[in-house]
């Protein structure tokens, strides 16, 4: 899959912007992991344009994470053609545009997936933003991040699809809800394949939706033909994945189980690197939401995460974590008949795995 001149190889895994999740520290894991892209948690341009510290924070990167995407969302297009001039500066290899993220205070101020309900704003945004990258970084694609539509009334991706490409967006991520599904419900892939099927859509297709395992990354390119598969909550914790799912790509078997104690070293690396990101006190603060994700399934894991939760001194909180003694145990899957059922047993395969 070639991305402007990057070119990202055949089947490229991409690490999803989560608010609040996907900081430098935590994509560091990810491409070390094996991540072909990563992407930083959506920025608001009205912040960005006002130099809002915390917002230009977010834009700060390492260059280990390249190839590496910043992500920006808006309801007004002088807003978004600030922020991108603005965001440029910091040389980033993507400029992605959300407009799928469903929640209500980001819809209501007329960004995110609130495009879906009017196509000729999100033209126009699109445009805005390409118009702009071009004057600034022409050879920085510009790509989108949306959803199928507003809602069961209103799914006009594949108009969609052909729209963004013409103002020059270089590849479309679909994450395959609607809006109003929230993240509830199955995604429903199949939409994938109509979207490649479009006549004269040209550009890159990336699903996003429900990809929890390499199983799952696999079946999504081998049933959709999608281009690239983003990995979003799958990756929580887990970092891993992105390696497990590279070896079942390439060599159609799966990489060495990831042990209770390779996830307890990731989870102390990780809070180093946000100690060093962030600063003591918000590098400790905000490594709290991962800790349950790298413990959880642990022998004595869950009583790990409770003392360290409330520690605040991140040398008590490093000792605690490396005198661990992680222990790997064996998985037991639910039977039937006395014989476990199958997709169980794959279940089973990919917990021990990753």
């Amino acid at each position: 899959m070639k991305l402007g001149n990057l070119d990202l190889g055949t089947r490229p895994l991409f690490l999803a912007p989560m608010e609040d999740v996907t900081d430098s520290p935590f994509r560091q894991m990810c491409r070390e992991a094996g991540a072909s892209v990563v992407y930083t948690e959506f920025v608001s341009s009205e912040a960005i344009i006002r130099e809002v510290d915390r917002a230009l924070h977010k834009l700060d990167f390492e260059e280990m994470e390249r190839p590496f995407g910043i992500q920006l969302f808006g309801g007004r297009e002088e807003a978004m053609e600030g922020a991108t001039e603005i965001a440029l500066k910091w040389k980033p290899d993507i400029l992605d545009i959300n407009f799928g993220c469903p929640v209500y205070k980001i819809v209501d101020k007329g960004a995110g997936a609130a495009c879906l309900r009017d196509l000729s704003m999100m033209e126009r945004m699109a445009k805005t933003v390409v118009d702009a990258a071009k004057s600034v970084s022409p050879d920085t694609p510009v790509t989108v991040k949306t959803r199928l539509g507003w809602d069961e009334d209103s799914i006009k991706i594949q108009e969609v699809a052909l729209m963004l490409q013409e103002v020059g967006v270089k590849a479309l991520t679909v994450h395959a809800r609607t809006r109003n599904q929230k993240y509830k419900g199955d995604a429903r892939w199949e939409w994938f394949s109509k979207i490649k099927e479009t006549p004269g859509f040209s550009i890159p297709l990336i699903g996003n939706g429900d990809v929890t395992t390499p199983s799952l990354a696999k079946k999504m390119f081998d049933e959709t033909g999608v281009d690239g598969v983003m990995i979003g909550r799958g990756a929580i914790g887990n970092p891993f994945i992105f390696e497990q799912t590279r070896a079942l790509l390439d060599h159609g078997e799966y990489a060495q189980p990831v042990t209770a104690a390779r996830r307890v070293e990731a989870c102390a690396t990780q809070l180093e690197r946000s100690i060093e990101h962030h600063g003591e006190r918000f590098g400790v603060i905000i490594m709290k939401k991962h800790y349950g994700a790298y413990l959880k399934g642990i022998r004595g894991g869950k009583q790990l995460r409770t003392s360290i939760i409330t520690m605040d001194d991140p040398n008590e909180i490093l000792q605690k974590l490396r005198s661990f003694e992680a222990v790997d145990d064996p998985i037991i899957p639910r039977r039937e008949g006395g014989k476990p059922k199958a997709e169980a047993q794959e279940a089973v395969n990919e917990s021990v795995l990753m």
